[in-house]
C-alpha cells in the first residue's frame, strides 16, 4: 500500500500525486469526469484539486463547474470524508480578489457546489497585493474557527508577501498557510527554485506544484515533426523549441527506459523527489492516461537519475 504524505503542519494526509480537477466541465464531461476519478480513487488517490475558476475560459460556462461536478460525483459515491478536497479563492469571474467580504462569499457558493460543509484545504488561487496580509490572514482563519476549512494554502504568491503572512499568523495565533502550490516542473523551474523555495522550505510548508506535466509536453507525446491534437498543444509545443525542453525529452527518455517506467511517470518522480514537494498534480481526460500519473506512487528514482534530469533542466 502506498504511503500517504502528510501535507506541512496539517493534519491532511494525501496520496502523492493530486488529481488535477481542471478539465472536469471542459474538456471532460460529467461521465467522463466521474469515471476518471473513481479510476483514481480505485488506484489508491485521495486527493483532487480544482478551484471556484474552473472551467470559466471555456465558451458557455461561468466558473464552477469543476466543483459541481466534483459535488454530484462525492454524492453519489458517498465518499466524502474518504477524499482530500483542494479549491481555491480569488479568481471566480464573479468573485475576485481577496477582500474578506468575497472570501467570506467565495466559500460559500464553493461549499455549495461541493455538495458539502467544510473544505479541506483552501487556496488563495492568486495574491491580491491591494489587500493587506493582515485582512487576508484574519479571513481565512475565521474560515477554519467556523469549521469551513481545515487548512490552508496560498497559489501565486511572492516569497516576500507569503513570509509576511506567516509572520502576522505567528503573532496573533491565527491559522496560516500550510501548502503552498507553485508553478513547478522540469522545464519551468525559475518560478519556483529560490527564494519562494526556501521561503517554503523555512517555514515547513509542503508543495503541491500545478502545471507539474508542462501542459503535456513532459509526457512525451510532443515530439518534432508530430501534431498532437489536443487543447493545450500550443503551449506544450513550445518547449520542442528550445534546447532545454529537448534535453529534458532525452534525459527522460533515458531513464524511462532504465526503470521501465513511462516518461509522465519518471517527469512527476523527478518532481516528487523535489524539496518541499509533497504530491505534484495532474490532470487526467480520459482514464487511459491516469495508470502513469497514478504510477509516481511507487516509482522512485536514484540519486544519479534525479541528478541527471536536473542536469538536463538547468
Amino acid at each position: 500500500m502506498t504511503s500517504l504524505r502528510t501535507l506541512g503542519s496539517s493534519d491532511l494526509s494525501v496520496f502523492p500525486l493530486s488529481l488535477g480537477g481542471n478539465v472536469f466541465g471542459w474538456t471532460a464531461d460529467q461521465d467522463q469526469s466521474f469515471a476518471v476519478l473513481d479510476a483514481y480513487t480505485h488506484g489508491g488517490g485521495n486527493f483532487v484539486d480544482t478551484a471556484d475558476l474552473y472551467s470559466a475560459w471555456s465558451e458557455g460556462n461561468s466558473g464552477g463547474e469543476s466543483e459541481a461536478i466534483i459535488g454530484k460525483w462525492l454524492a453519489a459515491r458517498g465518499n466524502r470524508d474518504d477524499v482530500v478536497v483542494a479549491t481555491k479563492v480569488g479568481a471566480h469571474p464573479g468573485y475576485k480578489g481577496l477582500a474578506p467580504t468575497n472570501i467570506k462569499a467565495a466559500v460559500e457558493e464553493s461549499l455549495r457546489r461541493l455538495g458539502t460543509d467544510y473544505i479541506d484545504l483552501y487556496y488563495t488561487h492568486f495574491d491580491d497585493p491591494s489587500v493587506p496580509v493582515e485582512e487576508i490572514v484574519t479571513a481565512l482563519d475565521q474560515l477554519v474557527r467556523d469549521g469551513k476549512v481545515r487548512a490552508l494554502g496560498a497559489s501565486n504568491i511572492s516569497p516576500e508577501r507569503l513570509q509576511e503572512s506567516l509572520d502576522f499568523a505567528d503573532r496573533e495565533g491565527l491559522a496560516k498557510y500550510a501548502v503552498l502550490q507553485p508553478h513547478y516542473n522540469l522545464v519551468s523551474r525559475g518560478t519556483y527554485e529560490g527564494a519562494l523555495q526556501e521561503t517554503a522550505s523555512r517555514a515547513g510548508l509542503a508543495a503541491v506544484p500545478y502545471f507539474a506535466l508542462a501542459s503535456g509536453f513532459l509526457t512525451g507525446k510532443y515530439r518534432p515533426g508530430q501534431s498532437v491534437n489536443s487543447q493545450r498543444a500550443e503551449g506544450a509545443g513550445e518547449h520542442l523549441e528550445t534546447e532545454r525542453g529537448r534535453k529534458v525529452l532525452a534525459a527522460l527518455d533515458k531513464v524511462a527506459q532504465e526503470t521501465g517506467a513511462e516518461i509522465a511517470t519518471v517527469a512527476l518522480a523527478w518532481l516528487a523527489a523535489r524539496p518541499t514537494v509533497a504530491a505534484p498534480i495532474a490532470s487526467a481526460r480520459t482514464v487511459e492516461q491516469l495508470p502513469a500519473l497514478l504510477a509516481v506512487a511507487d516509482l522512485e528514482l536514484t540519486d544519479a537519475q534525479v541528478s541527471e534530469l536536473t542536469a538536463a533542466s538547468a
